[in-house]
């Protein structure tokens, strides 16, 4: 009876701690494209020596109403940047990997309001399809969150 006991732990032990590896976050698993919680637009994740960006590679409604003149970033403060499309924008910029389950250090802009905030993103669970992307002015307690879905 203890030998049984014995190998029912050693094989419990062994079941929790596949699962715990087979859940860890891995630095790239950000990677790919995900669809904003609005559903009007994809951002492409991709690293870029060990840092991570995110661009804008499609929109559900790319050209200003009513036209086919691609939407520019025009509520950027920077004149000169108002100019750019809003397709191809990069969205999230210079993230790192803490190492555990977050990237963090980043900044994301907000094309609809022009603004720039530091930012942090991380996996709602285990299955990696939901990002929890905060963006913050100062303190992350000040700022809002918003989730992405993963889309391939």
């Amino acid at each position: 009876m203890k030998r049984f006991v014995i190998i029912l732990f050693a094989l419990l032990s062994a079941v929790f701690v596949s699962n715990q590896a087979s859940s860890q976050v891995k630095a790239d698993d950000i990677v790919g494209i995900w669809l904003n919680e609005d559903e009007d637009a994809h951002i492409k994740v991709e690293n870029r020596d060990g840092k991570y960006y995110g661009n804008i590679i499609w929109l559900k409604e790319p050209n200003e109403e009513g036209t086919d003149v691609p939407k520019l970033d025009d509520e950027n403060p920077d004149p000169e940047l108002q100019k750019r499309p809003v397709m191809g924008l990069e969205l999230l910029n210079g993230f790192e990997f803490d190492g555990d389950d977050e990237w963090e250090d980043g900044d994301i802009y907000d094309p609809k309001s022009g603004k720039t905030y530091s930012c942090y993103m991380k996996f709602t669970d285990d299955t990696k399809k939901k990002l929890k992307v905060r963006g913050f002015i100062g303190i992350s307690l000040l700022g809002r969150t918003t989730y992405w879905t993963w889309v391939r």
